[in-house]
């Protein structure tokens, strides 16, 4: 399996799987890619369907990774998908098993159930790829002595989900920047609390669109980017989708009446990452019948689904809301998915996303879009805060099931595309306790929260508060690395 810009500038010399691994961003600022997508036999879907999460995600990630010996990847597999670190299930009975299904009910003629990924150390879908990265970037840099520096960008999740992925390894540093005061308390004190010496917050005055675009920016400065061993933990990053797709398989798995009759699943996304490993696993030949992509006030894709229009909106523009970390308005991971769309025409591609940097979106046309829709299976919808509290409210009173704001999100829009006879899994986001002032307000009781996290809101917390701005990011990092430029 060897992989290519989406832009087209690594045609002549695709790469392997630990090569894109550490790079992030390819030179020409595209996303990389795999030149054609492994397909899975329904022979194997019959094998694959009796596995353990652990080996499950060692079949999935080897079609991806073949420059990883094997028995290497099954054991970084096996010591990631463990009880021990995904074992924060709020029913102490399923802890044992990685990524359950909880079946809600019929509705619709629909069985309607929630994928629960939230039962990692962070509390959010985040850990089920996180966890894995951490070990990839530790193996790979182990066997070479290399070190590597990591920037990302977060809206909440992301970035405590890498901070206790990554804490403490050898040869890696995290430099995360956060929208300074958009993040829930919860979340902010995840990742502020932290003090070990190779993680830094830099609290960016501004929105989360505007700490992704410094992360562009400083990975489209190749010669800051070699200096300074800049790698990258956000969905950019080839091995952080690929690590998702293994769930749409495991709850495939456990939604579908016999293996090979059709599962939807709706995703909450503001990044397209997460819906984006979806649509990996339907290339893969998974028999996903709809991918739904669930949206709040900030409707950037549900605009695109719905319209073909991809208009992106500025910090002003870019609404801040009860479910925190959709409050996106620039959808890098779309990017992979448009690449798919145009039949992998890096011309065509970087002519769109040349139109996005210049007059700030595209328009695709009926073409596209029937593709999108009829080929591609995408639907979309959105969601306001009104809708998270009432839908709150509902899951808990109809089911005994206490949600957070963005699975409640998913919850809305997927009630919006029920199919007779269609299973719908909607991807659990995060646990209710990181968003709780919301559960309080639609239950009028807090959150369950596991006794791990009690008062961690009260703990000192460590952030560097940082403006809007390239250079100071890049001068921040280039004091912290003690790596002196040539």
């Amino acid at each position: 399996m060897r992989y290519v810009s989406t832009r087209g500038a690594a045609r002549a010399a695709p790469l392997g799987f630990t090569d894109i691994l550490l790079a992030g961003l390819a030179d020409d600022g595209g996303l990389y890619v795999p030149l054609e997508y492994p397909r899975i036999t329904a022979l194997q879907l019959q094998a694959w369907a009796r596995l353990p999460y652990a080996d499950l995600a060692f079949e999935v990630l080897s079609r991806f990774a073949a420059d990883l010996p094997a028995d290497t990847l099954r054991d970084l597999c096996r010591r990631t998908y463990t009880a021990a670190v995904f074992g924060n299930g709020r029913d102490p009975a399923r802890a044992a098993e990685i990524a359950p299904l909880r079946p809600l009910g019929v509705e619709g003629g629909a069985a309607l159930a929630l994928l629960e990924l939230s039962n990692g150390p962070t509390l959010a879908f985040k850990d089920m790829a996180m966890q894995l990265l951490g070990q990839l970037f530790e193996h790979v840099l182990g066997a070479t002595g290399a070190e590597l520096n990591i920037l990302g960008a977060t809206s909440g999740d992301t970035g405590s989900a890498a901070e206790y992925a990554m804490r403490g390894r050898r040869g890696l540093r995290v430099f995360m920047l956060t929208p300074h005061g958009r993040m829930s308390p919860f979340q902010a004190a995840q990742m502020y609390s932290l003090r070990e010496p190779n993680i830094f917050n830099l609290a960016v005055r501004g929105v989360f669109d505007d700490c992704q675009d410094i992360v562009k920016a400083v990975s489209a400065d190749a010669a800051f980017k070699a200096g300074q061993r800049i790698g990258a933990v956000n969905s950019i990053n080839w091995a952080r989708v690929v690590a998702q797709v293994v769930y749409y398989f495991k709850g495939y798995f456990a939604a579908a009446p016999r293996i090979g009759d059709p599962v939807s699943f709706t995703v909450p996304s503001g990044n397209f990452g997460n819906v984006c490993a979806g649509h990996i696993a339907r290339m893969m030949g998974l028999p996903i019948r709809a991918l739904v992509c669930a949206t709040n006030e900030n409707d950037v894709l549900d605009e695109f689904f719905r319209t073909g229009v991809y208009r992106v909106r500025g910090a002003a523009d870019t609404f801040q809301t009860s479910s925190p970390s959709m409050d996106i308005s620039k959808a890098s991971n779309l990017e992979r998915f448009v690449h798919d769309v145009v039949g992998g025409d890096p011309a065509r591609l970087a002519g769109l996303w040349r139109q996005v940097e210049h007059h700030g979106g595209f328009t695709l046309d009926d073409g596209a879009m029937a593709a999108v829709r009829e080929r591609f299976g995408f639907r979309s919808g959105c969601s306001s805060h009104a809708h998270r509290i009432a839908t709150i409210r509902d899951v808990d009173q109809r089911y005994g099931v206490v949600i957070d704001t963005h699975t409640a999100d998913g919850v809305k829009v997927a009630r919006e595309h029920l199919e007779l006879g269609v299973p719908m899994v909607v991807l659990e986001t995060a646990q209710p306790a990181k968003f709780t002032e919301a559960v309080e307000e639609a239950l009028g009781r807090p959150a369950p929260r596991p006794l791990a996290f009690e008062g961690i809101e009260r703990l000192p917390q460590h952030f560097t508060v940082i403006e809007s701005d390239v250079e100071a990011v890049k001068r921040f990092i280039a004091a912290h690395t003690g790596i002196v430029a040539a």
